[in-house]
């Protein structure tokens, strides 16, 4: 990027921002800051998730579950090779963090982070049973494929590859939760997946942040966001509303 143009307007005009060298200080921090949010909640879902694959009531979930664990670290490790690039130590940092780290299942930590890491908030709370898995997967998984909407238009080229290679992948597991759902709902207590529901869904809503208006500006300008926390929230509710009364359950 030339030195005498500012980012908006080198953007603007088509300018590819390819590699750290043509990233000014204010983008690069913005830029890892969402790969970091990224990756660490990756590693989070996927140490969660791990703990319930020997709960799945049959080998076929069992495989599927191992599946979406192995999947979601390496969508981890396709962002963290691209963070190395700015000097990040992929190699410590997958170790560093306390992945399998959570909450009182009663906490209420609303969008805030903790200390140790990056991860969105709805991953610092425990999952209980499978049913409560596969329903944390199906709400979560349907909000991941609102962000990769999102994310895959970012104007950092390589991150933007590699979100469209992970993208399709993280819908198939939204995918694979609805399957499971659907399933669980002909032999589970229909108010016990409710419960879940009413559970996840205000912490899954949480995920989409809140509505620093200022902010959100300078993420468009610098081509990191394309649309509204507010916006990807609506969607994310009328898709996964639909989801939920077609297989007999309602949104919390």
């Amino acid at each position: 990027m030339p030195n005498d143009m500012s980012i908006e307007s080198y953007l603007a005009k088509g300018g590819v921002l390819s590699n750290p060298s043509n990233v000014p200080p204010r983008y690069r921090a913005e830029l890892l800051k969402l790969m970091t949010s990224f990756v660490d909640s990756e590693l989070a879902g996927a140490a969660g998730f791990a703990d319930m694959i020997n709960h799945g009531p049959g080998i076929k979930s069992r495989i599927a579950a191992a599946k979406i664990v192995l999947e979601k670290t390496d969508h981890a490790d396709k962002v963290l090779k691209i963070m190395a690039e700015f000097g990040v130590d992929a190699e410590r940092y997958a170790i560093h963090h306390p992945w399998t780290a959570r909450l009182d299942r009663s906490a209420d930590i609303g969008t805030r982070r903790v200390e140790h890491d990056m991860r969105l908030a709805v991953f610092n709370y425990p999952l209980t049973t499978w049913a409560d898995a596969v329903v944390m997967n199906l709400l979560m998984g349907r909000a991941v494929a609102v962000h990769m909407a999102d994310f895959q238009m970012v104007s950092y080229q390589p991150l933007a590859e590699a979100f469209r290679s992970i993208a399709p992948v993280e819908a198939r597991h939204a995918e694979l939760a609805q399957e499971g759902l659907v399933a669980l709902i002909a032999m589970t207590d229909a108010q016990e997946l409710q419960a879940s529901v009413n559970y996840w869904w205000p912490r899954v809503a949480e995920s989409f942040g809140g509505a620093d208006e200022t902010r959100l500006e300078a993420l468009k300008a610098m081509g990191l966001r394309r649309i509204t926390s507010d916006e990807m929230r609506a969607r994310w509710e009328a898709e996964t509303d639909g989801i939920l009364k077609q297989i007999g359950l309602q949104s919390g």
